[in-house]
């Protein structure tokens, strides 16, 4: 039985995507779980699957188009079963896949039919000429692009008005710095400073955020302003560094554990005795969550993005490991999945390759809480009155006041530090 495809909504705060491509075209097969399309959401690409097999009849949205969640993008259905457009879209289905009423639709067959949301125009691509007639070498071209100057508002000095490279560099000022001659003593004299080549224009650049900025600063804003934040560090001995080299001698490069998978499944099994930490605020309501799905931040081109472990108290560290490898890799190359980036709880974001002793994170709505790791660091231990090197691990939980308090914040932490500091049992 034919059913509608539609925009999923692949984020907390998506209103719309653009639909990068279709991977199938019409006509053809595509079975349960295939992708069908990419979506460009204000995060990342993600590859959206099927939720349902047949032939593809009708794709109703172009490449290209910016597409509001829950508007119908496609139809699946049988091959030779006859489709009523309009009809479909006046009877929606439950679940995911399923059609949503529309204002416009078409009558007759899907084949006939007109689609029902309009198409993009593709933006007009800049030709090679310049406007204005403006000549250019290929080179100062090429500067000039590089450097965001408008050609047009120079004056070619080459053959027949053309502007060259030296063009591009004329009239910028020698930056040489030193003493005015007043500062200098009585009889002593500045050597000329003699310009040996000109500089490159120092221009000033301006560019439209990226809509993977504009949305972490949309989000950022709004949790810094309606969620009252409070901060707690503990520092950690770090038994991590040694136990995990010793598992990595037994696996092969391309399984190796990093230490986000101890963090992981430590963060989870604290969360079982710390179930406001694993909540959200809804309304007036808070809601503990029954699953314990934890978030890893991982910078991307362009932003930030939370890749999610679904259940991972109850999953073994080497799984936990494998689905992290892969969803950090497919967030480096953009693309992700949908089911990659949906649905966390508690948020982990680790800084501690990038030499960070210590800091804080702004909470990811609508969580209550986010642990910012630290570096494991050698630094002076006192024990027993002697002062010996140790490993050390400062770690910054950012919480909901709304939901949870200082002391259970505390308590949690130390909860922490009990499964990091024996962390054999991670992996038994």
């Amino acid at each position: 039985m034919a059913a509608m495809v539609n925009m999923p909504k692949l984020g907390f705060d998506m209103a719309e995507g653009t639909l990068v491509r279709w991977l199938r075209a019409e006509g053809e097969e595509i079975k349960k779980g295939e992708v069908l399309a990419e979506i460009e959401t204000d995060k990342a690409t993600v590859e959206v699957e099927s939720s349902l097999g047949g032939i593809v009849r009708k794709l109703l949205v172009e490449a290209g188009a910016s597409v509001p969640i829950g508007t119908p993008i496609a139809v699946i259905g049988g091959r030779d079963e006859q489709i009523n457009l309009a009809e479909l879209i006046g009877k929606p289905e439950k679940g995911e896949g399923a059609g949503a009423p529309s204002s416009e639709s078409g009558a007759g067959p899907v084949g006939r039919a007109e689609a029902t949301v309009p198409a993009v125009a593709a933006r007009p691509e800049g030709g090679p000429g310049l406007p204005g007639g403006v000549r250019a070498s290929p080179l100062a071209r090429k500067m000039a692009e590089e450097s965001g100057i408008d050609l047009q508002t120079l004056k070619g000095t080459g053959p027949g008005g053309r502007i060259t490279k030296r063009d591009l560099q004329a009239g910028q000022p020698a930056h040489a710095g030193g003493l005015a001659p007043a500062d200098l003593a009585p009889g002593v004299r500045l050597t000329p400073v003699r310009r040996a080549e000109a500089l490159p224009a120092r221009i000033e650049r301006r560019a439209p955020l990226k809509r993977p900025r504009q949305a972490i600063g949309r989000r950022m804003t709004e949790s810094k302003q309606q969620i009252p934040h409070f901060y707690i560090t503990h520092e950690f001995m770090a038994p991590l560094m040694s136990l995990r080299a010793r598992i990595n001698a037994f696996l092969p490069e391309q399984e190796r554990m990093t230490i986000n998978d101890f963090l992981v499944k430590a963060v989870a099994l604290a969360l079982l005795d710390f179930p406001n930490l694993n909540a959200s605020i809804q309304g007036n309501e808070v809601v503990t969550h029954g699953s314990i799905n934890v978030g890893v931040a991982v910078a991307v081109e362009g932003g930030l993005l939370n890749v999610v472990c679904q259940e991972a108290d109850l999953k073994p560290l080497r799984l936990i490991s494998a689905e992290l490898r892969g969803m950090i890799a497919r967030a480096r190359e953009g693309k992700v999945r949908s089911q990659d980036v949906e649905g966390s709880t508690f948020t982990i974001s680790n800084m501690g390759m990038l030499e960070v002793e210590n800091f804080i994170a702004i909470i990811n709505p609508p969580e209550a809480a986010i642990l910012a790791v630290g570096s494991i660091l050698e630094v002076p231990v006192a024990e027993k009155g002697e002062v010996r090197i140790g490993e050390r691990m400062k770690a910054t939980i950012s919480a909901d006041h709304r939901v949870t308090d200082g002391s259970e914040a505390a308590r949690f932490l130390q909860s922490l530090a009990r499964h990091l500091e024996e962390p054999l049992h991670l992996v038994i």
